[in-house]
């Protein structure tokens, strides 16, 4: 593998990073995502702990459905 392949693999690398971290940003101003009943927040004087199982849930379901829709039309 040469520099030039190397560099290519870390422009794409910094560039999921980048869509994930707008993806993160755009999720965390939805009101009801991180909230929704199963999601645990424990909550003590010195220590905050955020479990967002339902939410996570959700966002596997939306990204499999996604995934899926792309690769069928990519195959084609």
């Amino acid at each position: 593998m040469n520099f030039d392949d190397l560099g290519k693999w870390v422009m794409l690398a910094g560039l999921a990073l980048v869509l994930l971290g707008g993806l993160m940003w755009l999720l965390g101003r939805i009101p009801f995502f991180g909230n929704l009943p199963g999601d645990i927040r424990i909550q003590t004087q010195n220590v905050s702990c955020f479990i967002p199982i339902v939410s996570m849930i959700i966002l596997s379901v939306v990204a499999t459905i996604i995934l899926n829709i792309i690769i069928r039309i990519v195959n084609k």
